[in-house]
C-alpha cells in the first residue's frame, strides 16, 4: 500500500516598505514634518517605550498588505524605540499609533484625506491633527467610541496624550512643549545651540579672567608681605647695630 503525502505550501506575504512616492510635495510640507517629528523625539527622548516615526508604513492587519497608511508623523505609546522598516502592528503587541499628524500640500485630495480619516478612525488612532501651512489652518479630531469628534477650538488646545500646546498666530502655527519650549526647526535648534556655546564660552572666559585677577592680586599681596618682611629685617639689623655702639634703642 502506497501512502500519499500531501505537501502544504505557505505563501509569504510581502509588506512593502515604500510606495515609491516622495515623503513631501514641497519644502514647506517637508520642513513641518521634520519639525514635528524631531521635536517630539526630543520631547520623549527619556521614556524608552515611546516610538515616534515619520512617513513609515503602518500595517494594522496581518496578511493584508493592502491595508496601510504612512502618517507624516505617528506616536506610539507602549512600544520601544528602535529601527523599523515598517510598523507591523501584530508584532507590536497589537498597539496602534495613538497620535498621528498630517501636513497638507496642494497635492492632497479630498478623497485621499477622507480615506486617511476613515483608516485612522477604524484602526484605533486617538488623536488626529491636520495642518495646512499654506492656509495656516489647523484641525484636530479626538476618538470618541467608534468615531472621531472635531475639536472645536484648536488655538490653545493641549494634546491629552502629548501634553503639547497648539497656538495659531496670524502667520503660522506654534507648538509648545509642556514646559513652554517652542518647537524649533533643526536650523533654529542649531542656532540656539551655537548661542548657548558662545554664552558658555563668554562665561568661561569671564571666570578665567576673574581667576587671573585674583591670582594677580594674590601675587601682589605676597610681594607686599615679602617687602614688609624685608623692611622688618632691615629694622632689626639697624637696632642691633645701634645696640653694638652702645646706643639705648629703648629710649629712641
Amino acid at each position: 500500500m502506497v501512502q500519499q503525502v500531501t505537501s502544504e505550501t505557505t505563501i509569504e506575504v510581502i509588506y512593502p516598505e515604500s510606495d515609491g512616492q516622495p515623503m513631501a510635495d514641497n519644502t514647506e510640507q517637508f520642513a513641518w514634518i521634520v519639525k514635528i517629528k524631531e521635536n517630539l523625539e526630543i520631547l520623549f527622548a527619556s521614556p524608552a517605550d515611546v516610538f515616534i516615526a515619520g512617513d513609515l508604513f503602518w500595517y494594522p492587519v496581518k496578511g493584508n498588505p493592502n491595508i496601510k497608511q504612512a502618517p507624516d508623523t505617528m506616536v506610539v505609546f507602549g512600544r520601544p524605540k528602535g529601527k523599523r522598516s515598517s510598523y507591523l502592528q501584530w508584532n507590536e503587541d497589537n498597539i496602534p499609533p495613538q497620535v498621528v499628524f498630517e501636513i497638507l500640500s496642494p497635492g492632497n485630495t479630498l478623497k485621499e484625506m477622507t480615506k486617511k480619516l476613515q483608516f485612522y478612525q477604524r484602526y484605533g488612532v486617538e488623536e488626529y491633527y491636520i495642518y495646512d501651512p499654506a492656509k495656516n489652518d489647523l484641525n484636530g479630531l479626538l476618538s470618541s467610541g467608534d468615531s472621531f469628534e472635531v475639536i472645536e477650538e484648536m488655538n490653545g488646545w493641549v494634546s491629552p496624550r502629548l501634553g503639547i500646546r497648539f497656538t495659531l498666530t496670524p502667520d503660522t502655527l506654534e507648538i509648545l512643549s509642556p514646559t513652554g519650549q517652542k518647537f524649533l526647526s533643526p536650523l533654529e535648534i542649531d542656532q540656539l545651540r551655537e548661542q548657548e556655546r558662545q554664552r558658555a564660552e563668554r562665561e568661561r572666559q569671564a571666570k578665567e579672567a576673574a581667576l587671573q585677577e585674583l591670582e594677580a592680586a594674590s601675587q601682589e599681596k605676597e610681594a607686599a608681605l615679602q617687602e614688609l618682611e624685608k623692611e622688618r629685617d632691615r629694622y632689626q639689623e639697624l637696632l642691633a647695630k645701634l645696640k653694638e655702639k652702645g646706643i639705648d634703642t629703648d629710649n629712641l
